[in-house]
């Protein structure tokens, strides 16, 4: 078999990524990693399947960052930029500045000419948009608090890689290598260069502003999804390319060109038809990152190596952990924003390359600080897992034993601990029947939020037994439980039903499964956040489709009604899949049966209320004609 076929080395990834992956994920590392683990063993420098042309791979596995910053760049409106500028221009802005500031002062006093430790500084002060993302997306972070934060710092990093390149040829301090035969601009003057750049980024927001808008009106005319998608393609390795001949990263002119289309009508179009090639080709770039790991330097100086990539760890750690403390952001969040950027990122293999060719850094420079910042890519998952398990738990205790705030809202009949979208609605009703809330919400930006409309909330966490004596649970005759953790839901059940039994709960679940285990932990009345939504869409779809409006009223309450009771018989039985089963199979036959017969008893209903709307617009049909 011909080890060096393309089909050979495609098989390889794949079968790496087909059993690391799973395994990884089995053991709670995570995707990443185990496409990192992959790459190192199928690697050059350890089996050796691939051979030694990773560097090869590499170039096209970065088509998976670039589509991934394309589609960023869609999700981003310009005027959605405007409204993120402070945290972008500040938290992102400052990061890069002080973590680049540090890392080319210790360069530069370990004896490295001020032009490379400033290089060094820009490129290491850079995180890796794709782990990041991917490992937050996972973890069902990216609309927390730190979330978004990072987003934002990872957004002003990928755009300031863009005056990154720009210097880079004005720091030269070598001859600048002849690769003429790759990239034209090369054999430009360093101003030159950087004029070259600027006019191809303005180039793609003419080009997207005015051309590529007709040409995606005429392809989408043919009604030909796969030309579509060709088109997509085509004009991501178009841009790709183009960027490349001009010295520029093919990435971020990628994110440009996906901002200046993000206001298109086109933009889901293109979000569902490049997303299946995106996810496909980044993990082929997480295989090659491991894969390019040189296990050879890392063997020759290993110490220095460590050190190397533990004073990077550090010195982000460092530098974010005190920013999120300036912007005042929770502790816990700011533990999950720290540990998610504390490395190095994709584009220091752009911007290396790009050192070496304009003859800012040696060679064996590079190759060192290659090693450490794809160690330091491999390192994240475990440091988040580090933050998950031990710190965050850590600091999660000593925040409880914090004073929370001070309640004095007196004796009040409802506590509605988790004020978000849910609990909100809840207690809006409540109040406007004339029932006083005391209102719990653990998340300080949301107290800051709702105490701008004029709402009075209390912050503390409702799994404190103090705080919620202190808010009245032994007096109060419900708690309204919205908080969108089910773990904690589960435990703040389970603490009320032992000191506060005459408490009843009302509690708020995910899905059916999550509802199952509140209602196993002593809740008294569980409601699946999307049910009611469900029903009142299927009841207007009833409607839609000929029903009488109290006839569709009647059929999602009744589908209600059996729903609600066969889940409250069923939840004993959660947990034997086997039974569970049988008997949710013969349950859901028998509401099917009951809703059929149902039907026969419409002709006889004669509840017309309902349809009030409806037999005024006959009347008034009837007089015009």
């Amino acid at each position: 078999m011909d080890t060096e076929s393309v089909l050979f080395k495609a098989l390889i990834f794949l079968a790496a990524a087909v059993v690391g992956v799973p395994v990884a994920k089995r053991l709670g590392l995570g995707s990443v990693l185990g496409y990192l683990i992959a790459g190192v063993l199928i690697g050059p420098f350890a089996l050796g399947w691939v051979g030694k042309d990773v560097g090869d791979i590499m170039h096209f596995a970065e088509f998976g960052v670039v589509m991934m910053l394309f589609l960023v760049g869609l999700e981003l409106e310009p005027k959605k930029l405007w409204r993120m500028r402070m945290p972008i221009l500040g938290l992102g802005g400052l990061q890069v500045l002080f973590t680049g500031l540090i890392i080319s002062s210790v360069a530069y006093l370990c004896g490295v000419h001020w032009q490379g430790a400033l290089t060094i500084g820009m490129v290491l002060a850079l995180s890796s948009t794709a782990i990041v993302l991917q490992t937050l997306t996972e973890k069902g972070l990216m609309r927390t608090d730190a979330g978004k934060s990072s987003f934002a710092v990872l957004l002003f990093q990928d755009i300031a890689v863009i005056p990154m390149l720009a210097l880079m040829p004005l720091l030269a301090v070598a001859p600048i290598i002849d690769i003429a035969d790759e990239h034209s601009t090369n054999q430009l003057q360093g101003w030159q260069q950087t004029l070259a750049v600027i006019g191809s980024i303005g180039a793609i927001i003419v080009a997207g502003r005015f051309l590529i808008q007709p040409v995606f009106n005429l392809i989408a005319r043919t009604g030909l999804r796969e030309i579509f998608i060709a088109t997509s393609l085509l004009l991501v390795i178009g841009i790709t390319l183009g960027m490349q001949w001009v010295g520029l990263s093919p990435a971020l002119g990628a994110f440009m060109a996906g901002v200046v289309l993000a206001d298109s009508e086109y933009r889901h179009e293109l979000e569902v038809g490049l997303d299946p090639f995106k996810s496909l080709l980044l993990g082929l770039f997480f295989i090659t990152v491991g894969a390019s790991i040189n296990l050879d330097i890392l063997i020759e100086d290993t110490q220095t190596i460590l050190w190397l990539v533990l004073a990077l760890i550090l010195v982000k750690v460092v530098v974010l952990f005190a920013l999120a403390k300036f912007f005042k952001m929770p502790l816990i969040e700011n533990l999950i924003f720290t540990f998610a950027l504390a490395q190095g990122g994709e584009f220091a293999f752009v911007l290396f390359s790009f050192a070496s060719q304009n003859g800012v850094l040696a060679d064996e420079m590079i190759a060192t600080l290659t090693v450490v910042v794809a160690l330091t890519m491999a390192l994240t998952p475990l440091l988040m897992i580090f933050s998950e398990k031990v710190l965050q738990p850590l600091f999660d205790k000593q925040e409880l034993e914090k004073d929370f705030d001070e309640i004095d809202d007196g004796e009040t009949p409802v506590i509605v601990a988790g004020y978000g979208r849910f609990g909100q609605i809840v207690s809006r009703l409540l109040r406007s029947q004339g029932f006083q809330t005391t209102l719990l919400e653990y998340d300080a930006v949301q107290i800051d939020l709702v105490r701008k409309f004029g709402t009075k909330a209390f912050y503390g966490d409702v799994t404190n037994i103090d705080l919620l004596k202190a808010a009245g649970a032994k007096t109060a005759k419900i708690l309204v439980l919205s908080v969108d953790n089910t773990d904690k839901a589960i435990l703040v059940t389970e603490l009320c039903r032992k000191h506060f039994p005459e408490l009843k709960i009302y509690a708020r679940a995910k899905g059916r499964r999550e509802a199952y285990e509140i209602k196993k932990a002593g809740a008294h009345f569980v409601m699946r956040e999307t049910l009611g939504s469900a029903l009142l869409l299927g009841r207007e779809a009833l409607v839609d489709l000929g029903f009488r409006k109290f006839q569709a009223q009647r059929a999602a309450q009744t589908f209600l009604h059996y729903d609600s009771k066969h889940m409250d018989e069923l939840t004993d039985l959660w947990g034997d899949e086997k039974q569970y089963i049988l008997a949710a199979t013969e349950k859901a036959e028998l509401l099917e049966a009951v809703l059929k017969s149902d039907i026969q008893d419409r002709a006889e209903m004669q509840d017309h209320a309902w349809d009030s709307d409806l037999r005024k617009e006959s009347q008034n049909t009837n007089h015009e004609h």
